[in-house]
């Protein structure tokens, strides 16, 4: 009965004193006791996972990880300055992608770790000439593109290319798999009704949403998410953690 109730859930220990437990049908957040060697839920998980509850780990991770972060701080209103000013974000992020994926990808395969090697070479083929989406995004807006992103670099575009570099340099590239499936798993959260509302904000005719709706709900990033889930599920306890 034990056996067969292990096979069928999962956890992760993100912090010494929460673990995330998941099944197919659920997930919820548990705390173990102290120094109590009988407790399983305490121990690292042997076994491979399955999609369900290794994307129900992920995604709670997300969750406690914004809740742990929660400020009162409500980001400005969306304005047509504003939207420029976030793809020159989207253009540095996207710029780095494909040769940081390049990078990721040698470092997994000299590691003998084939399926991280094929899934970072994939996506650095997948996010290739992105960035030209976002430059002629802000060209449509009436400005010289390369100009805006020389000038241009948000600070947070700048935190995140910065964790993406390190991480892919690292002597283990595997945070760099996170860093992709968070991203673009909140890029999922991007619906039509969103891609509409920042059109009307712009000027008639103009078409500054390209880069957007590649990266939402409505463009490539749904089957990037599956495919990490599917990825990640099949690899070690460890890496498995490390991921989440």
């Amino acid at each position: 009965m034990r056996n067969d109730f292990l096979i069928d859930i999962e956890w992760v220990r993100i912090a010494p004193d929460k673990v995330v437990v998941a099944t197919a049908d659920r997930v919820w957040l548990y705390r173990p006791s102290s120094g109590d060697s009988s407790d399983f839920l305490a121990q690292p998980r042997s076994g491979t996972g399955s999609v369900a509850t290794t994307q129900k780990l992920f995604d709670t991770s997300i969750v406690l990880a914004k809740r742990a972060v929660l400020s009162s701080h409500r980001p400005p209103t969306l304005s047509r300055t504003r939207w420029i000013w976030h793809l020159a974000g989207q253009y540095h992020l996207t710029h780095s992608t494909p040769r940081l994926m390049e990078e990721a990808a040698q470092l997994f395969a000299a590691a003998g770790r084939e399926s991280l090697a094929q899934w970072a070479t994939q996506k650095a083929i997948e996010e290739r000439g992105h960035d030209r989406l976002a430059l002629l995004d802000i060209q449509s807006l009436g400005y010289k593109a390369e100009a805006v992103v020389e000038v241009f670099v948000p600070p947070s575009a700048k935190v995140l290319l910065d964790y993406f570099t390190r991480s892919v340099q690292a002597h283990d590239p595997l945070s760099c798999v996170g860093y992709c499936y968070t991203l673009e798993r909140l890029a999922t959260a991007i619906g039509e009704e969103y891609i509409q509302a920042v059109e009307a904000l712009l000027p008639s005719g103009t078409n500054a949403t390209r880069c957007l709706r590649v990266h939402s709900g409505v463009g490539s990033d749904v089957e990037h998410v599956e495919e990490t889930v599917a990825l990640v599920a099949a690899l070690t306890p460890e890496e498995r953690t490390r991921v989440t």
